[in-house]
């Protein structure tokens, strides 16, 4: 990675309200040994939250995250006559590939350690395996069900695992829609012969050869599968829907659980979805059209971004979309690998593979574009801003229905406020008092309402003023705190 790269990397770390169990700073404070520990723990918890890699980090305080810079260094640090670097790596089994890089982040020197996440068993230091619990480094033979579970991850992508072994070409037919993999992947016609069916599927990565028989990879069931439950591996991956009386989980009115794979059953999914909400009707140059009450294009995005970002290791669960009277709760499958708050500017894909094809199906936007785009749509229909919300084995996107602004919590509008500020600042434009009273729809005489909004997302620390040298309130502009 270069400078840029390196600084740009440094304030999505710093993002993060506090440590976690794949994410530490330190300032100065430096044992070699602590180091190996905390290399260890770090991949291993990276390995338990589906994260690709952790990170050490020198020259951040631990509490206020403030960047200070450190003494620590690399160059100089030395075990004996052997470098530092050599002797952890010497030190770590299995050997992996971590990456030390020393820059500056204004003016101060940071040493950052980029540790890939444990991958089939667990990373040891001195044969010892190590865990983060909180901020406390443990040793991992103290928890065994974390150590298990990083023994059961297995190292290969998911996408190129396989669902089934060992069918005829006549059952990957009959088992896979492959008929939509030429409509709407390839957009082409379907062969005359079923050698060239299965020569496109080999060629598409959907099955493999496997002496005379094929194997029919994760990526071809989960996007092509006529029965998702024939495949034990993405058995419990199929998308559910389910409708609630009132705002509460007090009484399902209709539930329905998926059987085709995502591809396959998307746009039916989508109608189906549509059918359920309720909508208005609305006369618009002298016709009666019916409106429903979520953007469908943002409720799309939404959907396909839980699909690609979901943690497939995640056992005995998959994505779920809820629907109440109030809003639509749209949940996946593992922890994000960004903090939420930077939803809207970065994009971090758990699985490329996968996403890759979704886009390419035209399912999903270009990487990094489709929350932009939700947000776009939501202002742009007056609606509440969406909450993204990490709980402890899923990640949860809530669209909210219209609501009248007084109506709205004040969590509501600072939420709204940060999504506005930062989606101008992707936008390469900046949030003032006007821009916030227009996202409201807040008149011109009642700027201080909108005034008082930015001086609560100030307080959150989630925005901060652009020029503070700017004494005019009129003129101030302002930026998402990580800008």
């Amino acid at each position: 990675m270069n400078e840029s790269e390196l600084n740009a990397l440094l304030l999505n770390l710093l993002s993060f309200p506090k440590e976690t169990e794949y994410l530490e700073f330190k300032v100065n404070n430096y044992n070699k040994d602590e180091i190996g520990e905390r290399l260890s723990a770090l991949a291993n918890g990276a390995a338990l939250l589906g994260q690709p890699y952790g990170y050490l980090v020198f020259g951040v305080e631990n509490e206020t995250h403030k960047v200070v810079g450190t003494s620590f260094k690399l160059s100089k640090e030395k075990v004996g006559n052997e470098e530092l670097e050599h002797w952890l790596a010497q030190h770590l089994n299995p050997r992996i590939d971590f990456r030390i890089y020393e820059f500056k982040h204004q003016d101060n020197n940071i040493v950052l350690f980029h540790i890939p996440a444990a991958a089939g068993q667990p990373v040891t230091f001195g044969k010892i395996g190590y865990i983060r619990v909180g901020s406390i480094t443990r040793k991992l033979r103290d928890f065994s069900d974390k150590e298990r579970k990083i023994w059961q991850r297995p190292s290969a992508e998911f996408e190129r695992e396989i669902a089934m072994r060992n069918v005829s070409a006549t059952e990957v037919v009959a088992l896979l829609d492959t008929q939509n993999v030429f409509d709407i992947m390839l957009k082409a016609p379907y062969p005359t012969t079923q050698e060239r069916v299965i020569e496109k599927l080999i060629a598409e990565k959907f099955i493999v050869r496997n002496n005379g028989h094929y194997d029919i990879t994760n990526l071809g069931a989960l996007l092509f599968a006529k029965d998702m439950t024939q495949f034990p591996s993405i058995a419990r991956k199929a998308i559910r829907v389910v409708q609630y009386e009132g705002n509460s989980k007090i009484q399902t009115s209709r539930e329905q659980a998926g059987k085709f794979g995502y591809a396959s059953a998307f746009d039916r999914l989508m109608i189906f979805i549509s059918g359920l909400l309720p909508s208005n009707e609305l006369i618009v140059n002298a016709k009666r059209e019916e409106v429903r009450m979520y953007p469908s294009i943002a409720l799309r995005e939404l959907i396909a971004n839980a699909l690609v970002h979901q943690d497939f290791y995640e056992r005995g669960t998959g994505p779920i979309i809820e629907i109440f009277s109030d809003r639509i709760e749209i949940s996946n499958p593992g922890k994000p690998m960004i903090n939420p708050k930077r939803f809207i500017d970065e994009f971090q894909s758990r699985n490329e593979i996968f996403a890759a094809a979704m886009r390419r199906i035209g399912f999903c936007e270009e990487k990094g574009s489709g929350i932009d785009k939700v947000i776009k749509l939501v202002e742009l229909w007056q609606l509440p801003a969406p909450d993204f919300q990490v709980k402890e084995t899923h990640t949860k996107a809530i669209l909210y229905a219209h609501k009248e602004f007084n109506n709205m919590t004040k969590a509501d509008k600072i939420r709204a406020c940060y999504q506005h500020c930062t989606l101008l600042y992707v936008n390469n434009e900046r949030m003032t008092n006007e821009t916030l009273r227009n996202r409201f729809g807040i008149e011109e005489q009642n700027y201080s309402i909108a005034s008082r909004i930015i001086r609560d997302t100030l307080d959150e620390g989630l925005i901060k003023i652009e020029d503070p040298e700017n004494k005019s309130k009129k003129y101030i502009r302002y930026l998402p705190i990580w800008a």
